[in-house]
């Protein structure tokens, strides 16, 4: 059965390029086209696809919006952003907002292809060019800059001696987000335990 894809522009002939794209791999199959986020969401709340592919910024609805609307309502699709807006900035929020991937629409137009079979293998996609951007930025970034504002909290309060359980009846969170919030964070700065944490707040003078 070939991956079925939803396909979100503002653009129609976007969608036409895109759509003849994929038409040329027979594993691949556009079963639904939308020109904005709310449509979007409104058909993926009853029906289901593989892969929806859409631009970040369109009319009405925004995209960081109808991610997290999408994401929300159908947590198995798999999401690929192709943006002009690019901006490392960008690429972050997409991706911390549930995209599993991002290229550029000067991108190769055989990178979407293979981002379809990367993201359905599981992992993030990124094209060529993005990659090369957040990779010299985060050789110049301290691991817990890449932290989000809330990230940030959570690691105080955990490096407070709270486990997850206090750190999310303080925060007004559940035990779960507070745990899935503890894994990013661990992973994000290379540790494996609140021993470690403490002493990377302490060697980066956080709690000052």
């Amino acid at each position: 059965m070939p991956i079925s894809i939803v396909l979100t522009d503002d653009h129609p002939i976007v969608r036409s390029g895109y759509r003849r794209l994929i038409s040329l791999d027979s594993r691949l199959e556009v079963i639904a086209e939308f020109d904005n986020g709310e449509a979007t969401c409104a058909w993926l709340q009853d029906n289901d696809a593989n892969v929806l592919i859409m631009d970040i910024s369109m009319p009405g609805q925004g995209g960081l919006e109808t991610l997290r609307k999408v994401r929300a309502c159908n947590p198995q699709i798999k999401i690929i952003i192709l943006s002009m807006h690019d901006s490392p900035s960008v690429v972050t929020q997409a991706l911390e907002n549930g995209a599993n991937g991002f290229l550029s629409k000067t991108s190769d137009p055989d990178e979407l292809i293979r981002s379809i079979a990367i993201v359905m293998d599981g992992e993030n996609a990124l094209s060529a060019d993005i990659a090369t951007k957040i990779k010299e930025i985060n050789a110049h970034v301290l691991p817990h800059e890449s932290l989000s504002p809330k990230e940030f909290v959570v690691m105080l309060k955990l490096a407070e001696g709270l486990s997850p359980k206090e750190v999310a009846e303080a925060l007004n969170i559940s035990d779960k987000t507070a745990y899935n919030y503890q894994t990013k964070i661990y992973k994000k700065l290379n540790i494996e335990n609140g021993v470690q944490l403490n002493q990377y707040i302490q060697s980066h003078r956080l709690l000052q």
